[in-house]
C-alpha cells in the first residue's frame, strides 16, 4: 500500500506523520513551530522531518498543509501574517522536491481542514460546505463538489477580514479576542487566561465569562449568516480549539444564527462541529495531493 509524508505547519506547532492510501496513519508526531524564527527555520524543520521519515519509509510524495495564503500550482506562500516572519514568498514545493526528489503539493491549512471534513468528517456526502476555524484569527474554506474553491486570485473565503459593525469578523469573534475581553474586564494579564479556564468559569456561573462568551457567539452567528447569504452552503463546519466546547457553544451559536439568517435559508443550513481535530491538516493535505496525482 502506498505511503505519503504529511506535514501540517501551524503558527504554534508542526504536526507530521506518514499516511497510507487508505488514510490510516503509520506514525505521527508534533513539535513546536517556533514561528518567530521565521520561514527559513520552518523549512529547515520540514526537511528534517521528511528526512527522518525517509529512513524508515518509502513514500510516494510529500503532502503539506500550511498557515498563510498559498499558490497551490506553484506551491509558494503568497502571504503570511507577521506571526511568521520571512515566510511570504517561500517556494515550499520547490524546496522539498529539490531536497528529496519526490513530488510535493502544498495547500492552506484551513482549506486542508475543509477537505478533511469533506472526505472524512462532518461534511461527508455534501456538495457545498464551508469550514471555519476559530482560533487566533478566523479562517474559512469553501468546498464545492469536493474541491476547494480558491476564487480568482487564490484568496477565496478570507472571511476573517469581513467587515462587521465594530470591526472585522476575526477582530470580534476569534477565540483570542475572548481571552482579551475577559482579561480586560477582570483587570488581569491575558497570559494568565486561556479558553479552557474561561469556559470552566462560565460553567461555574462567572458573569464576566458568561457575558464574554455570549458576545463572541453573537458575532459568530452574524458572521456565519453573512457567509450563508452569499454561498448558501449545505453545511457550516466549525473547527479550532474553542470548538472543543461544543456542548456549551452549540446551542448559543445556533440561536445566534437563527437570529440573523432568514428562516427559509436557516432550515436548509446545517451547523456542525469539526471531527478530525489534530489530524485535520494532515488528512486534508493528503486529500489535496491525491486529487492532483490520481
Amino acid at each position: 500500500m502506498k505511503e505519503y509524508i504529511c506535514i501540517d505547519i501551524g503558527g504554534t506547532s508542526i504536526k507530521h506523520g506518514v499516511i497510507r492510501e487508505d488514510a490510516s496513519f503509520l506514525e505521527t508526531g508534533e513539535q513546536p513551530t517556533q514561528a518567530w524564527l521565521g520561514g527559513p527555520s520552518i523549512m529547515e524543520k520540514a526537511r528534517e522531518i521528511a528526512g527522518n521519515y525517509l529512513q524508515n519509509y518509502h513514500p510516494e510524495g510529500i503532502c503539506i498543509s500550511t498557515a498563510g495564503m498559498v499558490d497551490c500550482q506553484k506551491g509558494v506562500i503568497t502571504y503570511a501574517a507577521p506571526l511568521i516572519p520571512d515566510y511570504t514568498g517561500t517556494p515550499i514545493k520547490q524546496i522539498m522536491e529539490e531536497a528529496f526528489s519526490l513530488p510535493c503539493e502544498v495547500e492552506n491549512d484551513v482549506n486542508c481542514a475543509g477537505l478533511a471534513e469533506d472526505a472524512f468528517g462532518a461534511a461527508r456526502k455534501t456538495s457545498l460546505s464551508v469550514c471555519l476555524t476559530i482560533g487566533t484569527g478566523i479562517g474559512g474554506a469553501i468546498i464545492m463538489d469536493h474541491k476547494v474553491f480558491h476564487g480568482f486570485s487564490g484568496s477565496g473565503c478570507e472571511v476573517g477580514y469581513m467587515h462587521l459593525p465594530g470591526g472585522s469578523f476575526q477582530e470580534q469573534g476569534a477565540s483570542s479576542i475572548l481571552v482579551k475581553k475577559v482579561a480586560q474586564k477582570k483587570g488581569c494579564d491575558s497570559q494568565s487566561l486561556d479558553g479552557r479556564k474561561i469556559f470552566q468559569a462560565a460553567k461555574e456561573g462567572d458573569p464576566v465569562c458568561i457575558q464574554a462568551i455570549g458576545e463572541i457567539t453573537e458575532i459568530l452567528g452574524m458572521g456565519i449568516a453573512n457567509i450563508c447569504y452569499v454561498l448558501n452552503p449545505e453545511i457550516v463546519v466549525l473547527g479550532g480549539g474553542i470548538m472543543a466546547q461544543k456542548e456549551y457553544l452549540e446551542e448559543k451559536i445556533s440561536n445566534a444564527l437563527d437570529k440573523y439568517l432568514l428562516p427559509s435559508i436557516r432550515k436548509n443550513t446545517r451547523l456542525a462541529f469539526a471531527q478530525n481535530q489534530n489530524q485535520a491538516g494532515m488528512l486534508g493535505a493528503f486529500c489535496h495531493y491525491r486529487k492532483l496525482h490520481s
